[in-house]
């Protein structure tokens, strides 16, 4: 057989679209409009492009975007400044801060330093220890919750399976256990991590209904490590060397996909797949987050 292919590109716009009718209706009806920031520090290529792709689909969601760039030699004390007159600006409801900064600031400094309640990249310690007690109302990385939204719209309820989760990372592989354990809509899922030093990782993921790889290691998921009908989830990105390119590689996942199609039941592409889903879910969290500032805000009045 040949897997299903779950497009993330598709998704995310479904996402995107819905997400500018929400913007719409707080714009018309609470004179609200949610304001994302952007902190770009250092002159990293990736990170530029990065910056510019959230700022273009912020704005083409009706989202106030606003990009601060700084330069290499940014101190650690002047960027803990741009994030605290961030936190203080009532018209700012979501606060980036892009990764990697210059090597003489510590990343998780600054990373602690923004509101919980403004941390749409759901990095800071607050949403990690809510996210893992299996809160709802939580800003979650946006990776792993693309990833649920991927399974619920393609009609995969992980509620009851086994779901493998190859990496342990903050970013992805941990987050994404948590979320496929909650008891909500998403979860309820038994959920085993595995990682790279796990022994005889296949005989594991051959046991999974949903592989999640997040690994890091190009096409390191074989076919043969793909239980028949699972529904695999590629969060890799990975440059392989290509000399038939005209950019001399090509992009390519965590799993073989060309084996792996012919053993799951439904797969997602590199690229394609997850990837356009963590723009979608920043823009949702910065939502989120500005209707959860504004409720608490009519509270207190």
């Amino acid at each position: 057989m040949s897997a299903e292919i779950i497009s993330g590109k598709d998704i995310a716009q479904d996402i995107r679209r819905e997400l500018s009718d929400r913007v719409a209706v707080l714009k018309s009806e609470k004179g609200l409009t949610p304001g994302l920031a952007v902190v770009l520090a250092g002159d990293d290529p990736a990170s530029q492009v990065y910056v510019r792709m959230k700022g273009k689909a912020a704005d083409e969601a009706g989202i106030r975007s606003t990009q601060i760039t700084l330069g290499d030699d940014t101190s650690q004390d002047e960027l803990l400044g741009v994030v605290e007159g961030l936190n203080a600006d009532p018209d700012v409801h979501g606060i980036l801060v892009q990764l990697p900064l210059p090597s003489h600031v510590d990343d998780q400094k600054i990373l602690r330093a923004i509101d919980p309640s403004k941390d749409v990249d759901g990095f800071h310690p607050v949403n990690v220890g809510l996210l893992s007690v299996g809160a709802e109302d939580v800003l979650a990385p946006c990776t792993p919750s693309g990833v649920i939204q991927m399974l619920l719209r393609s009609g995969v309820d992980p509620s009851g399976k086994h779901a493998v989760v190859v990496g342990r990372s903050n970013i992805v592989g941990r987050p994404m256990a948590s979320l496929l354990l909650r008891k909500a809509e998403g979860g309820n899922a038994t959920v085993t991590v595995c990682h790279s030093r796990t022994a005889d990782l296949g005989a594991i993921t051959r046991q999974a209904d949903i592989l999640i790889a997040a690994i890091g290691i190009p096409e390191f998921i074989k076919g043969d490590m793909v239980k028949e009908g699972a529904v695999v989830i590629d969060v890799g990105v990975n440059r392989v060397d290509d000399d038939t390119r005209e950019r001399g590689y090509r992009l390519v996942g965590d799993v073989a996909f060309a084996e792996a199609k012919e053993v799951a039941s439904a797969i997602t592409p590199v690229p394609g797949g997850v990837g356009p889903m963590t723009i979608a879910m920043l823009l949702s969290n910065t939502v989120d987050a500005a209707e959860r500032l504004h409720d608490a805000d009519s509270t207190e009045d």
